[in-house]
């Protein structure tokens, strides 16, 4: 993807605590980078998590996290934090995201989150309202697999 076609980014300034001896961001912190953006597309979508999910009486659970760099971040840069939901499953889905300083792709990859009930914490299916929220907000339409009731 480019950075225009990503309707949701969220500025985020590189703290001094985040960079290593050479001067560069830490790899590690690409990924509190990754949750930083989620949490603000979910705030962006009405539903600021954690509150806003379980209140509607459900929760989330990261499966897997993929990243892949591209090019270095250092202190002080101004970073675009790009996030979109790409698939929505029965009972998870795929968050895509880049992240850019000016045009620049920094780092790309994917956060994969399953739907689970709060008190069993056992996978269940996505709810409508989350679904529905996803849908009319993304620019793009996610792709859909296996949205057929349990």
């Amino acid at each position: 993807m480019a950075k225009q076609d990503y309707r949701f980014t969220h500025r985020l300034r590189v703290r001094w605590a985040e960079v290593d001896r050479q001067g560069i961001v830490f790899n590690g912190h690409y990924l509190a980078y990754f949750d930083v953006g989620i949490t603000e597309y979910y705030r962006a979508l009405g539903y600021p998590y954690p509150d806003g999910l379980a209140q509607q009486g459900t929760d989330l659970y990261v499966k897997k996290a993929e990243l892949e760099y591209h090019a270095s971040a250092q202190y002080d840069n101004e970073l675009d934090i790009c996030v979109r939901v790409g698939r929505l499953g029965r009972s998870s889905f795929d968050f895509e995201i880049e992240i850019y300083l000016a045009e620049q792709l920094l780092v790309s990859g994917k956060v994969i989150y399953v739907n689970a009930d709060p008190a069993s914490r056992k996978s269940a299916p996505l709810p409508e309202f989350l679904r529905k929220a996803i849908k009319g907000f993304e620019r793009t339409a996610p792709a859909e697999t296996n949205t057929a009731p349990a």
